[in-house]
């Protein structure tokens, strides 16, 4: 695994290429309104997060020009229940890496 000292650091030298989009999962609920705290069994998956970096997008076969990728650094997205790349930095947080098509909405 990739492993950097900061996250600043980590996120400018993980380059997505190509159509890969490097996402940060939202944090699972781990407490209740009223304070109990749930089970990690019982957690369930998150299927949001947000855009840390994107690559410069897939090469159009024609002209060999790059297709803008739909979605922008800081955007909240719905991911997939299953698929991704796991990549660890040194920050200690997980990120994964999905290609462009794999990311089901935008969520605004």
């Amino acid at each position: 695994m990739l492993q950097y000292h900061s996250r600043a650091i980590a996120t400018k030298r993980l380059l997505p290429l190509l159509d890969r989009v490097l996402i940060q999962r939202a944090e699972a609920l781990t407490k209740t309104k009223g304070g109990i705290v749930i089970p990690e069994k019982a957690q369930s998956k998150v299927l949001e997060g947000t855009v840390v970096a994107v690559g410069p997008g897939a090469r159009n076969t024609q002209t060999g020009e790059h297709v803008p990728l739909a979605v922008k650094v800081g955007e909240k997205v719905l991911l997939p229940e299953y698929g991704g790349t796991k990549v660890e930095l040194g920050d200690n947080k997980e990120y994964h890496l999905f290609r462009e098509a794999d990311i089901l909405a935008k969520v605004e």
